[in-house]
């Protein structure tokens, strides 16, 4: 694997594997470290030479192991079950993660915020008003644009979908 190749890797399956780390230890800070861990594991192992067959395969495998080692750490008394095999389905649940993240990130500013303090922070319309300061009326006009801007910006793929990653406490 060229360092071209490592880096298109790298830039397609961060984000990917945050939110796979993230559904597992609920910490963002804890999640990205462990990727970077990851990826820094990755990298030694292709300069010294170590012949990667299924990079993908292989990166979920040492996020999956590092998050493993995180619960251990913390003597968390949650079982082993809570972290999930790699499969095509944790994969494509962190693909799709990823994108919906991506597309809130780029909402504008004040409707991300309305959007997150609904859905995230499970604020009413009316406390959301309270708290940014603005109109009920405002708050429900960005909702709908929240939803339809990411209505179209995740339509080429389009499926039903939720926020679960917005849930996590």
């Amino acid at each position: 694997m060229t360092r071209r190749e490592f880096e298109l890797q790298f830039r397609n399956l961060y984000l990917p594997l945050g939110m796979y780390a993230l559904r597992i230890v609920g910490d963002v800070e804890v999640a990205e470290d462990m990727v970077q861990e990851a990826f820094m594991k990755a990298w030694l192992a292709v300069e010294s030479g170590s012949e990667i067959g299924y990079f993908r395969s292989y990166i979920y495998q040492i996020v999956r192991n590092e998050c493993i080692s995180y619960l251990r750490s913390r003597k968390e008394t949650v079982g082993l079950d809570v972290v999930p095999e790699v499969d095509d389905d944790v994969v494509d649940t962190s693909v799709r993660d990823a994108r919906i993240w991506r597309a809130v990130d780029e909402l504008p500013e004040r409707c991300r915020e309305v959007f997150l303090l609904s859905k995230r922070d499970g604020l009413s319309n009316e406390e959301i008003a309270e708290e940014l300061s603005i109109s009920v009326k405002t708050v429900k006009n960005q909702m709908t644009k929240a939803f339809s801007r990411l209505r179209e910006a995740l339509s080429p793929h389009h499926k039903p979908f939720f926020l679960p990653f917005l849930f996590l406490g």
